[in-house]
């Protein structure tokens, strides 16, 4: 049933977070996204009553346990390092606009 809900979240929105509100690392990731302008959903693990199930869940899912655990578009991005290392890449930032996560304004044509 956890799995079956984890997966439905992560269907349902661009962007999932799942998250720890004392993790520094997912805090890191939060940020990130916030500066980046993405609008994304989180799923603070130790808030939920389902939390440790859902956790359990994403490790027979995707083989992580640890949070901050990044999904773009349906596909796993993975933990924070992860997520760094493809924001560093350059690539984020273009998964998170097709995703529709991050807004694209029009381009003011110059005369």
């Amino acid at each position: 049933m956890a799995l079956d809900k984890a997966k439905e979240m992560v269907a349902s929105s661009p962007v999932v977070v799942f998250s720890k509100t004392h993790c520094p690392y997912s805090a890191r990731v939060k940020q990130l996204l916030a500066q980046l302008g993405a609008s994304y959903k989180v799923v603070e693990l130790d808030v939920e009553s389902d939390g440790s199930e859902l956790q359990s869940a994403l490790l027979e899912w995707t083989g992580q346990r640890t949070v901050p655990n990044v999904f773009v578009k349906g596909k796993r991005i993975g933990g924070c390092d992860d997520t760094m290392a493809v924001h560093n890449a350059g690539n984020l930032v273009p998964l998170l606009t097709e995703a529709g996560a991050i807004a694209t304004t029009a381009a003011t044509p110059s005369f």
